[in-house]
Formats: C-alpha cells, sequence, structure tokens
C-alpha cells in the first residue's frame, strides 16, 4: 500500500497542532504500518519552508518514513485537467494548483492520500481514495 502523505497532515505533527496534531499522527502511523509513505515535490517544498537547515529537514523526514516521490508529465497532466474543470465550475480560488498536484500525484502514484481535505480532492478526483485525519 502506497500512501502519498500531504503537507497539512505533516505541518500538523511538526507544528503540534493542538486539533489536528494527535489525530495526523495516528493517521500517519496506520499508513506507515501499511506501507509506503510519498511526498511528491510539493509537499517536499512546503514541509522543507518549515525547516532551518536540510540536515534537519532530511532528519525528520527519514524519521517519520517519508520517501520523495516526484511527479511525471501524466500527474502534472491530470492535475491541469482537473484544474481546468474547477475553473470551469466557477472556482475562484487561484493558489490551489499545488494542491491539485498533489492529489493528482497521489491518484497516479499511490493507492491513496493522507490529507485534510477541503472537499475538492474528492470532487475533482473520483476514486482517489482520501484518508482525512480531520473526519
Amino acid at each position: 500500500m502506497r500512501t502519498a502523505v500531504d503537507s497539512s497532515v505533516l505541518l500538523d505533527l511538526l507544528t503540534a497542532d493542538p486539533e489536528f496534531g494527535a489525530r495526523s499522527q495516528e493517521a500517519l502511523d496506520r499508513a506507515l504500518g501499511e506501507g509506503a509513505l510519498l511526498a511528491c515535490e510539493v509537499v517536499w517544498a512546503e514541509v522543507r519552508a518549515f525547516f532551518p537547515s536540510a540536515n534537519l529537514f532530511g532528519g525528520s523526514m527519514s524519521e517519520l518514513g517519508l520517501e520523495f516521490d516526484g511527479s511525471d508529465r501524466e500527474c502534472a497532466a491530470r492535475a491541469g485537467e482537473a484544474w481546468r474543470r474547477y475553473r470551469a465550475d466557477g472556482g475562484r480560488r487561484t493558489a490551489l494548483v499545488p494542491d491539485f498536484l498533489v492529489a493528482a500525484h497521489a491518484a497516479t502514484r499511490a493507492d491513496r492520500l493522507l490529507t485534510r481535505d477541503r472537499g475538492f480532492t474528492r470532487r475533482y478526483f473520483r476514486g482517489l481514495r482520501v484518508l482525512d485525519p480531520s473526519a
């Protein structure tokens, strides 16, 4: 089982989020017990920004059992198609492309996505199994 992990879940842990931290940790531990944890370049970059050094970041990702797994053309094309549908449906937010890339990566390269879903993932990536620790 390959679980793609979104930055929202990782940042819940790293910031000790009082509302979501414990549930995100439990969901991450469960997913790791069932197989590999993957992070695409968007997640990798967003989480890396939280750390003051590359060594601390690398050590933390290793400790969490997270593997880097970059997107390919299929992931990018799928994200673009979903983004097009979102905008055609009247979606007005303009900063969601990274979220669509994360979901497309999961839909293409993993079996499921661990994320605090805001609704668009299930709507625009039908068939993608979404694990939401906040639900």
